[in-house]
């Protein structure tokens, strides 16, 4: 991938003109399928993994749902359908009034359900009945506005109950979300109490609770963390890298996302911290949930990983002129996505060259190589074990630093398999003809394809840590496996 070229996210707001504009959910899909079909880097690999007949019968059925839609969640939920054939990753479509999030107006408002689980209970004696259990789990009153919840236990699983909501058509007892026992899926009622299946949860030390897209924060009875608890809370919930010294041994750096604005505060902790970088003997780098980003974004970690050369595979870009004035919004917009204005003209250049070749994919690279190989480091003493931690959040700009970091003989990844979203990538994010919708879809394909494709598959751990060792204690697993080693 190509370091000076791939900002993933960064965002031109294109609209299109036009006299009549109709806003119904079937032209709406017809503007994403046009935008896909006509600008998309990895439209036709889709196709031709698939089959044309494949994308025909998708088209069929998605036509078919058309007259099932009434509301705004409804088309969401279908143009995402629509995009999911084309891959899962470096596609989006959202609502950009954002009405498709725990949402659904109609032209009544909200609609309300009479069938509707409810549980009668009283938030005081809740409260009264949580002060004498000696036990402590997920039971509680925990706030996601605009919703107060009583979570509790019954026999077959948790509930969560509505004690209080400025939501208009959510009661008191009005049952917002059922999880099994082992809290690994559930049912989440919407706003307007469609229910959607949940099949990840997350405690987040004792306090905070993630339930799929929402989070759920504590507020009787406040439990104390332990210091592992303490630590993870902090990790999870921050946006910005951080650094903490774990023991004379060993340093943590967590890096919650690559995003190009983040590049200042990375290069920055890295510059602050030099001197104890370079003689401590293990690093730490917690990665967990780095959807992505800039690749410039890390370019300072890797002095600190180096021992030999590092092979790049580079890109490909696909010219239409939507695509290709992302290259010129670069120019004009330098400082908002974090480039360099010396790397001004080769943008410039980046779109003439895309402009002499519409239709085709162009490698922008200036010696056409489809290889970049960095050899311009020196290989420091110090920190002698470098581990990175992995999950499945990870995807795009956090797997090329996975491909780069991992060709390190001081390098080991640890965690779960990541998402697997790179090989199409370099986001573009453009408004429908309404402004109803922004769609995102992708610019660039890799040289890797198909021999060591990452998409669908992920980057595996060296070391997986497996279900039983709790998201509290990866860090401390990982610190104990490189302070033990010989």
């Amino acid at each position: 991938m190509f370091k000076l070229i791939l900002p993933f996210a960064f965002i031109l707001i294109f609209s299109c003109n036009l006299q009549a504009q109709n806003c119904n959910c079937a032209e709406n899909l017809k503007w994403v399928k046009k935008i896909i079909e006509e600008n998309d880097a990895g439209f036709q690999y889709a196709l031709d993994q698939k089959g044309q007949d494949a994308y025909q019968a998708h088209n069929a059925k998605i036509e078919q749902k058309l007259a099932g839609i009434k509301s705004n969640l409804d088309c969401t939920k279908l143009l995402s359908e629509w995009l999911q054939f084309i891959r899962k990753g470096h596609l989006s479509i959202n609502r950009i009034d954002g009405k498709d999030v725990d949402s659904l107006v109609s032209d009544t408002g909200f609609i309300t359900k009479n069938n509707h689980p409810t549980v009668s209970i009283s938030e005081d004696e809740f409260r009264n009945y949580l002060t004498i259990k000696k036990e402590q789990n997920l039971e509680g009153i925990w706030d996601s506005p605009p919703y107060k919840v009583a979570i509790k236990k019954y026999p077959e699983g948790y509930k969560g109950i509505i004690v209080s909501s400025t939501a208009d058509n959510w009661m008191l007892g009005d049952v917002k979300f059922a999880l099994n026992n082992e809290l690994s899926e559930g049912i989440y009622y919407l706003r307007d109490k469609t229910p959607e299946k949940i099949s990840f949860t997350l405690p987040i030390g004792k306090n905070m609770f993630q339930l799929g897209n929402y989070l759920y924060t504590k507020i009787y009875p406040i439990v104390e963390n332990t210091p592992l608890e303490a630590d993870f809370v902090k990790s999870y919930s921050t946006g910005k890298p951080y650094l903490q010294k774990i023991n004379a041994k060993t340093i943590l750096l967590r890096i919650p996302s690559f995003n190009g604005r983040q590049k200042q505060t990375i290069d920055s902790l890295i510059a602050i911290h030099r001197p104890q970088l370079e003689k401590i003997e293990n690093l730490i780098i917690d990665i967990r949930n780095n959807g992505g980003g800039s690749d410039g974004s890390y370019a300072e970690i890797i002095p600190f990983l180096y021992t030999n050369p590092i092979r790049t595979i580079g890109v490909t870009f696909y010219s239409t002129k939507l695509n290709n004035q992302r290259m010129l919004d670069f120019c004009k917009n330098y400082k908002e996505y974090g480039i360099d204005p010396m790397e001004i003209p080769f943008y410039r250049a980046a779109y003439d060259s895309l402009n002499n070749h519409l239709g085709e994919f162009v490698n922008l690279r200036p010696d056409r190589k489809l290889v970049r190989i960095d050899s311009g480091y020196s290989t420091l003493p110090y920190p002698r074990q470098v581990a990175i931690i992995i999950n499945g959040g990870n995807g795009s700009t956090a797997e090329q630093f996975l491909l780069e970091a991992k060709q390190s003989k001081k390098v080991k990844l640890f965690g779960t398999t990541t998402s697997g979203v790179l090989d199409i990538s370099n986001m573009y994010f453009v408004e429908s003809p309404c402004k109803e919708y922004k769609l995102g879809y992708a610019l660039s394909k890799s040289y890797r394809i198909p021999n060591m494709a990452i998409d669908n598959k992920g980057i595996q751990p060296d070391y997986y840590i497996d279900q039983t060792i709790q998201n509290t204690e990866w860090v401390d697993y990982v610190r104990k496996i490189l302070e033990d080693s010989k």
